[in-house]
């Protein structure tokens, strides 16, 4: 038997099954996308509030803005695996909604702020509250067979494109009526969303299928720890993870910077690049990855798209003109099928009572790079530019090191997952 057949866990004694997965994907669907639209309609003011809060200069807004994102990073190192577990105790429903009226309380702190202070409670509180998208991993696993769940977790991804593509946006317009209005417009989505969740979204974890809550486990470590202990093997995926987070989490911050110094490209030009991408990338998230996983399986499909990506960050970072540099989107965007065929070998690994701990668990360690990543990246970024004035290819060189991450961690897939295929075609062919 396989170590990725789903081991043996209370048995299920309910007569109702879970929600149908068809009306159930749609919920969810709409949490997630409503979740992200709120997250990112706050991003093009949230500078400008800062600085008409502080009254500083521009180095005080940038490092203040930088202390935000490391704060809010570490409340979700902290609070994800913490909501994991919760949602495998006591469903994934209450934690989804949770979530939805902490971040809406959140982002009304927010929208009246008088004080720096108080803009800082604020991202404190969201970086805690925003979980729904641990839970609703937790969720889709829950409404996916097995050989679906690629499919299903690149619905969430493309969910969380297109609300990445239509916040902004949508921030940008509310920014010009007035610089509070796109917190208030993020409040109502956040409780609009947690209302409809609460007349309508069902519980997908039967309570015969729950675990109880150890203490030792609501913490990053220990959650961590337990799983580890249980399936060695995700001490591997885990440092995937962590390579995969180091690598996007600090290439993602440079795309605007990188773009500026080495094209001289306009903000209308980074905000049609940054649009393509997310259009792509829910493009691909959406209707790619469950033909694609069925045709070359789960873990294939994990490595060629870690191979596209890793070929996408060379070739940004040897992108002397901007035309080069639109052609390694393709590449980014196409590989952009691993994530969820990623998710989708690591989420059949675990039991149904321990989904929420595992997305909890993997949450936090991409938190983890998250709060190291982008000052590292962007200190490398202005290392190159001052070596520019001898020479130019230096500008590239933030690029080629998240590519060397993004090998590292290709290699260490495949190893990690050298048993995936066996697993496959054991589950496909109905094997025990």
């Amino acid at each position: 038997m396989s170590f990725l057949k789903t081991p043996t866990t209370t048995p299920d004694t309910t007569p109702e099954g879970p929600p149908r997965r068809s009306a159930a994907a749609v919920f969810i669907y709409i949490t997630i996308l409503l979740d992200m639209m709120a997250m990112g309609v706050t991003l093009p003011v949230l500078p400008r509030l800062i600085q008409g809060l502080s009254g500083g200069g521009a180095d005080h807004v940038a490092r203040t803005f930088g202390l935000f994102a490391t704060v809010f990073a570490v409340m979700q190192f902290l609070a994800q695996p913490v909501q994991g577990a919760l949602s495998d105790r006591f469903g994934r429903r209450p934690v989804i909604l949770a979530s939805n009226f902490g971040l809406g309380v959140d982002y009304l702190v927010m929208a009246l702020a008088p004080t720096l202070p108080w803009l800082f409670l604020g991202r404190v509180i969201s970086g805690a509250a925003a979980g729904s998208f641990t839970a609703a991993s937790a969720y889709m696993a829950d409404i996916s067979e097995a050989e679906d769940r690629a499919g299903g977790f690149g619905q969430i991804f493309g969910a969380a494109s297109l609300g990445i593509i239509l916040g902004p946006a949508l921030g940008g317009v509310l920014a010009s009526l007035d610089m509070r209005a796109p917190f208030w417009v993020a409040a109502i989505l956040s409780l609009a969303n947690a209302l409809y969740g609460l007349f309508v979204l069902p519980e997908s974890l039967k309570k015969a299928n729950r675990a109880p809550v150890v203490l030792s486990q609501l913490n990053p470590v220990g959650g961590l720890a337990y799983l580890i202990k249980r399936y060695p093997v995700l001490l591997g995926m885990v440092t995937v993870v962590f390579l995969y987070g180091l690598t996007w989490q600090g290439v993602n911050p440079l795309f605007t910077i990188y773009s500026t110094y080495r094209y001289a490209w306009k903000p209308a030009d980074i905000g049609l690049f940054l649009a393509a991408l997310g259009a792509m990338n829910f493009a691909v998230s959406s209707w790619a990855v469950q033909p694609i996983t069925r045709r070359l399986g789960e873990r294939m499909t994990t490595l060629v798209g870690m191979g596209l990506q890793s070929v996408s960050l060379i070739l940004f970072g040897l992108a002397g003109q901007s035309w080069l540099f639109w052609v390694a989107l393709p590449f980014l965007c196409v590989g952009s099928i691993s994530g969820p065929a990623w998710q989708a070998i690591v989420s059949n690994m675990v039991g149904t009572n321990e989904q929420g701990r595992l997305a909890g668990a993997f949450g936090g360690m991409f938190s983890i790079a998250g709060m190291a990543a982008p000052i590292a990246f962007t200190s490398l970024f202005a290392l190159a530019v001052g070596r520019h004035a001898t020479n130019g290819a230096w500008l590239g060189a933030p690029f080629f090191v998240a590519a060397a991450l993004s090998v590292v961690a290709l290699g260490l897939a495949a190893w990690a997952t050298r048993h995936a295929g066996a697993a496959e075609t054991e589950r496909a062919s109905g094997g025990a």
